[in-house]
């Protein structure tokens, strides 16, 4: 099982697009990708010194463009991506990367929303001098609970031994005058307090934007950085991106998601070596591969020979599907069973798991074609559950 991630603000480094603009496929479409988002995206990744790509709202068209583009240098023939992909993910901006890649969104739509992105956000850390503090090591609760005393928020969990914690200097300040026993506090260069409610002033800009961003369903299982949940609609996908970013990024919850699938391989896209270096703490036995540099693109076009495999989630223009967000016990819901059309919006059941219990519902609705699980199975993150067929649509 081969999962694709995309790496968030930060991952960034000076000329770290310089050997890829060699390929002049690459090079024209970043240079396309530059005319979109009204940046000169190739400029930031060749010229450009560690302070100037530091700021918000040229790291992230920067980290985007980037992944998508070199996306189409690993696969030329993207349809056949995803008869190999499993599942793909990203952190924080990266899940925008992510949401493109599975076709969810367009690569267009993607840099004009990180454009916006990243200017609001940055605009919004301007308002109040706000930072974010890797909290490595410690007890998790014990973590936890420091952060909560000085009214901080655990932005980022990346997973074991790594938390984010973000608020005000002033908050920060005490907080590394009294840290949690057996940690190292490390103060990350950033513009603000992202994803805390420093941000909340962004959502309201970029949500208005995604009023007129047309959406698919994924391609593939995306999973949403909000909870590690398979999200299967493209609306409630670009919702979760527009809310993420004054919300912690759950990157904790989005590996044990990858666990819960059967993740044998993860490939991070370029600039990589944050996630694949996460993955390998977390994920004992998983293979990793970062993908740095054009010179790798054959040994990454065998690394995903070797773990890719069939994608559960087909695609046809005349059919929908539900799929199960998370592993847990399906329950069927009562007052569906033996409808042969269900409107949009109906609870179809729930799900399980030992967290929580998630209420599932069809959010295109249609003429029921087949249950493909019953009450009471187990089932795993993006699982289909129900085939539907549009309404006034022929069947083919």
């Amino acid at each position: 099982m081969l999962v694709i991630v995309a790496p968030g603000q930060g991952a960034q480094t000076p000329g770290f697009l310089t050997p890829w603009l060699e390929d002049p496929a690459f090079a024209a479409r970043m240079e396309w990708l530059s005319t979109v988002a009204g940046i000169d995206l190739i400029d930031y990744g060749t010229n450009a010194d560690a302070e100037t790509i530091r700021a918000t709202e040229i790291a992230q068209p920067l980290l985007v463009a980037t992944g998508l583009v070199a996306a189409l240098q690993l696969f030329p023939q993207p349809a056949d991506a995803f008869s190999k992909i499993g599942a793909v993910a990203g952190h924080s901006v990266g899940e925008i990367t992510a949401a493109a890649g599975a076709r969810a969104i367009s690569a267009e739509q993607a840099m004009v929303l990180v454009r916006e992105r990243g200017k609001s956000m940055a605009e919004a850390a301007a308002k109040t001098p706000t930072g974010m503090t890797a909290v490595l090591g410690g007890v998790r609760e014990e973590v936890l609970a420091a952060i909560e005393k000085h009214r901080l928020t655990p932005a980022n969990d990346n997973g074991p031994g790594q938390i984010v914690a973000a608020g005000t200097l002033e908050q920060l300040e005490a907080f590394a005058a009294e840290p949690p026993a057996k940690a190292r506090l490390m103060p990350l260069s950033v513009a603000g307090a992202f994803h805390t409610k420093h941000m909340e002033p962004a959502v309201g800009h970029l949500a208005r934007l995604a009023q007129s961003v047309s959406t698919h369903d994924p391609r593939t299982r995306l999973i949403s950085n909000k909870d590690g949940h398979i999200v299967h609609d493209g609306a409630q996908a670009l919702d979760r991106i527009v809310g993420q970013i004054a919300n912690p990024v759950r990157w904790d919850l989005c590996l044990e998601t990858m666990s819960d699938i059967g993740v044998t391989g993860i490939l991070e896209m370029p600039p990589a070596g944050t996630l694949t270096g996460i993955a390998k703490r977390a994920l004992k036995g998983v293979e990793t591969f970062a993908l740095k540099t054009p010179d790798q693109l054959e040994d990454a076009r065998a690394f995903v020979e070797k773990h890719g495999e069939a994608n559960p989630i087909e695609t046809t223009p005349t059919w929908r599907m539900v799929v199960a967000p998370a592993k847990g016990t399906f329950t069927l819901a009562e007052a569906v069973s033996g409808l042969d059309v269900l409107p949009a919006g109906t609870e179809i059941g729930a799900i399980a798991s030992l967290r929580d219990t998630i209420a599932i519902t069809s959010a295109h609705g249609g003429e029921v074609i087949e249950w493909l699980v019953e009450d009471g199975d187990l089932v795993s993150p993006g699982q289909p559950l129900l085939r539907l067929h549009p309404t006034g649509v022929q069947h083919s």
